[in-house]
């Protein structure tokens, strides 16, 4: 006997001895950002006091979790605890989890930091856990490509849908947390604020879906150009095996991060065979035309001369052949117009350049036609369009000593023009002007000169009025009170007033509002705290008997209507009710 209890005092004090183990472990050191890790927080003794860190850069969306193990092998006890949360990563980076700590035999004990690195979202996420598991499954974000083998400078669109299935639903707004920058292309995104619901087909099942943006995008290089995904943060409402009092299923919201996928697209290059030699990058179908605002004019008189193109293509990405003019027109600066509207086709609409002339000399000036070439992707060749040609017929004016206008030739608009200024060109400006009004008003007498004498003394009647009123409101006692309360319900009551038609709404409200009130007067947390002790609380504060009662029967009005569906008859009684209560709480405390 004496032998057995020394075995088993050695067997305690070397269960003493043991030496106690608090570690940090992650599911993963490496994920997406559509991806969850769990960390465990593992002790192989039981202590108190456990604090988890702050988890920065991440949000908790399950835990903390504790599970209990107490296994005997081969006689030897072994003891663990665990800690369990499941994190969502809000961003890409690397991510540093701080120490946890916990209180062991009156011993602080922390782990070591870990070191978790998030990266692009990924195709398929490959975790998942309970609720989350199955918002993954049933929420998807797609990116749709209108072509996939464009050719240079031609317009796609990627239009983005985000697909729910029937077994879960979304019912607040989902947030962007990674947004595609379309390098390597022109872009122009359009919301779609409609946000209209259609019917539709996903992997062979049926799901609603909405678009929600398009973007337009033309590829500026050839070859394989990636576009980044669309990365979003959805709260998902999922039904959950927990029934209410009445049998209904109970649903739990989670956050579930979705994207769209990486997108591959092969650019083609525009075919060298047939390139004309004024092609200036111009891709689609289009017409192109000269036009003058006048063909007759007088020497110094200005018109104008617009170059236009217009139709479907990239527009905005390419530039009109330059305007050639004989060099005895002045010629400013041009100015470019545009046009154009975005679609999920691509570029609509016309750009054009104006050009203001100025002739010096009288005479005939012809205008030489212009070419304008582009590639059409509807026959996959090239078309030159060849403008007409116009006259510029100037009729009075000095003549060129140098030689006519009907002998001069056209010279290149990117050359420089020596103009030949005769010297007279601006004089019909008048540069200076000796204008003298016909009449100088005098201020004596004037209007003006007895509104400023009379306006003070019309005044002091209305100074008087608003005294009397002002004096008249303060001592006003029940008006004063009735203004406080209405400013009362006013602060706490106005949601819970909006959701009178809604009868599950605006119990929610009315209960998140009566909390609220109690927050600010009592300086108390009262989301958790029992009903008896806010009476106790209240009563302590002065409240009399009544305003208690009634106060405590609308907070159980407000748990009850969670579940009786016959409650929205009494909404506006409560709200009256509550009003009341708040109004003499309010003159109590």
């Amino acid at each position: 006997m004496r032998s057995i209890l020394v075995i088993l005092i050695a067997l305690c004090g070397f269960q003493g001895w043991a030496q106690v183990q608090f570690n940090a472990s992650t599911s993963k050191e490496k994920l997406g950002i559509n991806e969850r890790v769990r960390v465990d927080f593992q002790m192989n003794k039981d202590g108190d006091n456990f604090t988890p860190p702050d988890f920065d850069g991440f949000r908790v969306v399950g835990g903390p979790n504790q599970s209990v193990s107490n296994t005997y092998i081969n006689g030897k006890k072994t003891y663990s605890k665990t800690f369990s949360y499941f994190l969502s990563p809000m961003s890409r980076g690397k991510f540093t989890i701080k120490q946890a700590t916990v209180e062991i035999d009156g011993e602080l004990y922390k782990t070591l930091p870990l070191t978790v690195e998030v990266t692009a979202a990924v195709d398929v996420p490959k975790d998942g856990n309970n609720a989350e598991y199955v918002a993954s499954e049933n929420v998807h974000l797609v990116a749709e490509v209108s072509k996939r083998n464009p050719y240079l400078n031609e317009a796609i669109a990627v239009t983005y849908k985000l697909y729910v299935s029937e077994d879960v639903s979304v019912t607040r707004a989902w947030r962007e947390i990674d947004i595609p920058k379309y390098a390597d292309f022109w872009s122009q995104v359009k919301e779609n604020q409609q946000r209209r619901v259609f019917e539709g087909k996903f992997k062979g099942r049926n799901y609603r879906y909405v678009i929600l943006k398009t973007a337009v995008l033309y590829p500026q290089k050839t070859g394989e150009l990636n576009i980044e995904p669309l990365v979003l943060d959805v709260p998902v409402e999922v039904l959950s095996n927990k029934r209410d009092f009445f049998g209904r299923r109970l649903t739990t919201t989670v956050n579930q991060t979705v994207a769209a996928g990486n997108l591959t697209i092969d650019v083609k290059p525009l075919p060298e065979e047939g390139k004309p030699a004024n092609f200036t990058g111009a891709v689609g179908d289009f017409k192109f035309n000269i036009s003058a605002s006048r063909n007759q004019v007088d020497a110094n008189e200005s018109l104008e001369i617009r170059v236009e193109a217009e139709g479907n293509g990239n527009l905005k990405l390419f530039n009109l052949p330059e305007l050639t003019l004989p060099s005895t027109l002045e010629v400013y600066d041009p100015k470019r117009e545009e046009n154009i509207k975005t679609n999920s086709s691509g570029m609509s609409g016309s750009i054009a350049t104006t050009y203001t002339v100025v002739p010096q000399y009288k005479g005939t000036y012809p205008v030489q036609p212009l070419r304008f070439s582009y590639f059409d992707l509807a026959t996959e060749t090239y078309k030159t369009i060849t403008s007409d040609g116009t006259v510029i017929t100037v009729e009075n004016g000095p003549v060129s000593s140098d030689s006519t206008a009907d002998d001069n030739t056209a010279t290149a608009s990117s050359g420089t023009k020596n103009i030949i200024q005769t010297g007279d060109q601006f004089n019909y400006i008048k540069l200076k002007s000796s204008l003298q009004p016909i009449a100088s008003p005098t201020f004596f007498k004037s209007p003006l000169y007895w509104s400023l004498m009379g306006g003070p003394l019309l005044l002091i009647p209305i100074f008087i009025i608003a005294g009397k009123k002002r004096k008249e409101r303060l001592a006003d006692a029940e008006g004063q009170r009735k203004r406080k309360a209405d400013k009362l319900v006013k602060k706490y009551l106005s949601e819970a007033k909006k959701n009178l038609g809604n009868s599950a709404m605006f119990y929610e409200s009315l209960e998140r509002a009566m909390h609220n009130y109690l927050r600010a007067k009592l300086r108390i947390e009262t989301t958790e705290m029992a009903k008896e002790k806010i009476a106790q609380m209240l009563e302590e504060k002065g409240a009399d008997t009544d305003s208690i009662t009634q106060f405590i029967e609308l907070l159980k009005s407000c748990e009850f209507a969670r579940y009786a569906s016959g409650a929205s008859n009494n909404v506006a009684s409560d709200y009256e009710k509550a009003t009341l209560v708040v109004t003499q709480l309010d003159k109590q405390l």
